[in-house]
């Protein structure tokens, strides 16, 4: 199924996570709005201004450093639609390992919010978190 034809459903989610885990962040870009206003928060930093700035901060910043990484989504998926804005909820389990052998696992949270644009389905805004491990 064709992103740009897609309804708002678990395939298109499953595609997004997927283009996420080829740790290149060119792959995901085609589910983000390129609005310069676009605020995303991700587990770090704090936050990133447009998807210029996302794409750059995460490449450099986390799959640069990278030998491996998955993000794989727990069975807890949740989306509400209305008209032309979807948000979803779920969680996911972070798996990375860095150049360096080093190895970081992480249970995260992820809200998106998503617009239809052009018939094509984007998201405009996303928070990605971890709680606080004791």
């Amino acid at each position: 199924m064709k992103q740009s034809q897609a309804e708002f459903n678990k395939k298109l989610v499953e595609s997004y996570y997927a283009a996420w885990n080829t740790l290149n962040t060119g792959n995901p870009a085609a589910f983000y709005a390129k609005d310069a206003n676009v605020v995303f928060f991700d587990v770090a930093p704090l936050k990133y201004n447009g998807w210029a700035e996302y794409k750059r901060g995460v490449q450099k910043s986390i799959f640069d450093q990278l030998s491996a990484g998955k993000l794989t989504p727990n069975d807890d998926l949740k989306i509400k639609r209305h008209g032309d804005v979807a948000w979803m909820t779920l969680t996911f389990h972070l798996s990375l390992t860095m150049k360096t052998g080093a190895v970081m696992e992480l249970d995260c949270r992820h809200t998106a919010i998503w617009s239809k644009r052009r018939g094509k389905w984007l998201i405009v805004h996303e928070h990605v978190s971890t709680p606080i491990q004791n």
